[in-house]
């Protein structure tokens, strides 16, 4: 049997990607990465020539790729780091964002949770609930808020197909419409939230991990302490597995929902207040976060 060849050059191929019936040596898999996060930014409409974004990083494969290509495609991109204050892995985490900002001569901004007075392991103490569903709010208040105080146009993340995928299937299993209604790669500006996009959204982790890699960025490998039995991770392990019987299963999964299951579920957020201390968008008079401040505060 012959050798696979790149489509684009006839050199012996590094990488076949069954989903996308397509051969790729290392040159060509980095620029048909890039290529096709442009291609990705422009369909969907997620970032126009002028527009400032904040790119929220982890210190993780995803997010640090993610503020590397956008810079790469001549997008004015920051950074936005929030030290979660779990230890051990905080302080890894960090490193690499701080290491990487230096490395690319990037700005970055660094929120502490710990200076704010909400480090995760304490609000998961004081409170009744779960460490990752009080992180993603968390972190959600504070992308919004540091976006909107630095006149940012658009927030992105390096949400990657896997985390859309492995999302959706549970949520499609627990049938919650309010999720159905409002996911999808770009939530324009309203009431008080600034636009978000995931530009990665059609690209497999594996892919990622690839592009990482090759680009030789150094990023934490280690998982959040407080992720280890998450449900999440239950759901990438199937979709991986039907992914291994049928390529491009996940890519079809996910983008089908966008097209036809969206679109009868989609919302409007409702109207919301300013919370009376930070003026960030809230249900209430006082938003979650501040709300959240006053009951872990010693």
């Amino acid at each position: 049997m012959g050798k696979i060849r790149c489509r684009f050059c006839k050199e012996e191929a590094f990488i076949r990607l069954k989903q996308h019936r397509l051969n790729l040596c290392k040159e060509h898999y980095l620029s048909w990465f890039e290529n096709y996060t442009q291609r990705t930014i422009r369909e969907f409409n997620m970032i126009k020539e002028g527009e400032r974004v904040l790119v929220a990083v982890s210190g993780g494969k995803d997010s640090l790729s993610l503020w590397f290509v956008l810079k790469r495609l001549n997008y004015q991109a920051d950074g936005l780091y929030i030290d979660l204050g779990i230890g051990e892995y905080s302080k890894k985490s960090k490193e690499k964002v701080l290491k990487f900002a230096k490395e690319h001569n990037l700005k970055l901004i660094v929120v502490s949770l710990k200076e704010e007075g909400i480090p995760i392991p304490l609000v998961g103490e004081k409170t009744n609930r779960s460490y990752c569903s009080l992180c993603g709010r968390i972190k959600r208040y504070y992308f919004n808020k540091v976006a909107r105080e630095g006149g940012y146009d658009i927030l992105a993340t390096g949400h990657n197909l896997d985390d859309e995928a492995s999302s959706l299937l549970s949520n499609v299993l627990s049938w919650d419409l309010k999720y159905l209604g409002s996911k999808f790669p770009v939530l324009e500006e309203e009431g008080g939230f600034k636009k978000k996009v995931k530009p990665f959204f059609k690209f497999s982790e594996k892919e990622v991990l690839i592009y990482t890699l090759l680009r030789k960025i150094d990023f934490i490998e280690e998982e959040c302490p407080y992720s280890e039995g998450a449900s999440t991770l239950f759901y990438k392990k199937l979709l991986n597995e039907v992914e291994e019987r049928s390529p491009g299963t996940k890519l079809r999964f996910y983008l089908d929902y966008l097209r036809k299951v969206y679109p009868l579920f989609k919302k409007k957020r409702e109207d919301l207040k300013s919370c009376i201390l930070c003026g960030e968008p809230s249900y209430k008079e006082v938003c979650f976060i501040c709300s959240l401040k006053g009951k872990v505060k010693v």
